[in-house]
């Protein structure tokens, strides 16, 4: 039986498996496709301290040998399921297996909503993205397109505006739906202009390179083709929570409802990173949220042995 078993391999679930072992506990952690998560996407990472530059890929391999080295296992299967009595916490996957735990950490983070395209999951990170403060400035003086009418968007757009020449929002919609305070700010800026009612078609590409979008007006069907060097998708986020329901609240999205304790409805289940319910989602909120849960995890383990 595991002390902490990890629901998740990003930033959040390998601190938390991190701090488990430094704390003298043994550590699983599953994931079920690639160890560090959203970070992954991002090229290069310029805000996480002590590290000037470093690329998403690069961040999450030394995150992974760190905690290889304090001695976590970890697998690679799909968690289907936790069950939890007082003193033994069940994990089941899709394949089949079965593990046990004093603990679980959930960190199962969050996917970001797509919109379809052909090509569009191949240039995540090198000409489409969803971070301004992430990747931004990889864009510093060109022109940008922003998918999305929302807060999000609006909120991408503005931070996008003080280093673009130009940034287009689209919105599928006939009105932005986000705060009118953010619209005000954003459309007040000289260099960002909007175009309502309009669907993106497709990706404009030249030797790998994302050159346009090709897009058409919903009200008459016209196509259009506009030219840019980024695309920044901020149409939202969707949670993976839904199996674990039973053992932790989750609000109308979908997300963990569970505050900076990281507590949950259930003794001995946690929860951390993108997955819980928060105003910032970074990577350094995520390795807080770990830190946070994985030592109160510790504190039940050592009250149950007490």
């Amino acid at each position: 039986m595991y002390d902490v078993i990890v629901v998740g391999g990003g930033p959040a679930g390998m601190t938390a498996a991190l701090y488990a072992l430094r704390n003298g506990k043994s550590a699983l952690v599953i994931e079920k496709n690639g160890f560090g998560g959203q970070i992954t996407n991002s090229p290069k990472v310029e805000n996480y301290p002590g590290m000037l530059s470093v690329s998403g890929n690069e961040l999450a391999d030394q995150m992974l040998d760190q905690i290889l080295k304090q001695g976590a296992d970890i697998e690679f299967e799909t968690v289907k399921s936790v069950t939890s009595t007082e003193h033994c916490k069940t994990v089941e996957t899709e394949e089949g297996s079965t593990f046990e735990g004093r603990t679980v950490v959930i960190a199962t983070g969050v996917k970001h909503r797509l919109l379809g395209l052909e090509g569009e999951e191949e240039m995540i990170g090198d000409g489409i993205s969803f971070c301004a403060v992430c990747d931004g400035d990889f864009y510093a003086g060109k022109t940008v397109c922003v998918a999305g009418g929302g807060n999000s968007a609006l909120q991408e757009a503005v931070l996008l505006a003080e280093k673009c020449k130009e940034v287009i929002m689209l919105q599928d919609l006939p009105n932005f739906t986000g705060e009118q305070r953010l619209q005000d700010v954003l459309f007040s800026k000289p260099n960002v202009r909007a175009l309502t009612e309009v669907a993106i078609d497709r990706l404009i590409t030249e030797n790998g390179e994302l050159k346009g979008l090709g897009i058409h007006s919903r009200t008459t069907a016209e196509p259009q083709e506009i030219a840019c060097d980024g695309l920044f998708v901020a149409i939202g986020l969707i949670p993976e929570n839904g199996p674990f329901a039973e053992l932790a609240e989750l609000n109308s999205y979908g997300y963990f409802d569970s505050d900076e304790q990281c507590l949950t409805r259930t003794p001995g289940i946690f929860v951390a990173g993108d997955c819980r319910s928060k105003f910032v989602r970074q990577v350094t909120t995520a390795v807080a949220d770990g830190a946070t849960a994985a030592l109160a995890a510790c504190r039940y383990i050592n009250g149950l042995q007490g």
